[in-house]
C-alpha cells in the first residue's frame, strides 16, 4: 500500500492533483480543501490510499492522516465505494462526520450528494462503532455538520492554486456566489467543486 507521496506539485486540477516523485508524476485524487493547500511548484506530502480494482490503481491523497483513516472507514459501510468516501469528505470534515454519525443526523448525511436517506441509515447503522467518537471541541463554525472553512476561501484557494491571480479569484467568486447562495437558501452547503468548476468557466470565457 502506497500510505504517502512527497514530491513537487507539477500540476493542480479541479478534481486532483499531479506530485512528482523520484521523476514520475502520480495523479492523486483529492478533496476540494485537500487541493486548496497545494500550489504548483511547490513541495507537498499527502497521505495516500491506494484503491485496487481489477482494471484501475487509483491513489487518493489527503491533507491529514485522520482524513486518510475516514476515507478507509466509510467504504467499510455497504454501498460506499472511495468516489462516495471522497464526496463525504469532500463535503463534512472527519469531525463533522463523527459527530453526524453518532448523532444519527440523517439531514447532514444526505447533504452529500449520492446519500438520499436510507443510505444515511445505513451509514449510521454501520459506523456508529466504527468512525470514533467526535472530539469534544467541535468547531463552533459547524453549522448541521458542515464544513467549518467558509467555501469562499477554498474556491479562491483553488484558482491561486492553479495559476490565477487573487483578484482574478475574487472576481470569478462573485459571479458564482448566487449558486452558493442558492445551495444555502435551499438548506445544502455550497458543493466546492462545483463552484470551482464553475469559477474556471467564468475565468476561460472573459
Amino acid at each position: 500500500m502506497i500510505a504517502s507521496v512527497t514530491g513537487r506539485v507539477t500540476a493542480v486540477a479541479p478534481d486532483g492533483a499531479v506530485i512528482e516523485v523520484g521523476g514520475v508524476g502520480i495523479l492523486v485524487h483529492c478533496t476540494p480543501g485537500t487541493l486548496a493547500t497545494l500550489r504548483t511548484g511547490e513541495g507537498a506530502r499527502l497521505a495516500t490510499s491506494l484503491v485496487v480494482r481489477e482494471e484501475s490503481l487509483t491513489l487518493y491523497g489527503f491533507a491529514t492522516e485522520d482524513e486518510r483513516v475516514v476515507f478507509e472507514l466509510l467504504q467499510t459501510a455497504g454501498g460506499v465505494g472511495p468516489k462516495l468516501a471522497l464526496a463525504m469528505l469532500a463535503v463534512h470534515s472527519p469531525n463533522a462526520l463523527r459527530v453526524a454519525v453518532a448523532g444519527a443526523d440523517l439531514k447532514a448525511l444526505t447533504q452529500v450528494p449520492g446519500i438520499g436517506q436510507k443510505g444515511a441509515q445505513r451509514i449510521v447503522l454501520e459506523l456508529r462503532d466504527r468512525l470514533g467518537t467526535p472530539d469534544e471541541t467541535v468547531d463552533a463554525a459547524l453549522n448541521g455538520g458542515r464544513r467549518a472553512a467558509p467555501w469562499r476561501d477554498q474556491v479562491h484557494s483553488g484558482l491561486v492554486g492553479l495559476g490565477y491571480s487573487s483578484k482574478d479569484a475574487d472576481e470569478a467568486i462573485a459571479v458564482v456566489e448566487p449558486e452558493a447562495d442558492a445551495d444555502l437558501a435551499a438548506g445544502r452547503p455550497p458543493q466546492v467543486a462545483a463552484l470551482l468548476k464553475a469559477a474556471l468557466r467564468a475565468l476561460s470565457v472573459r
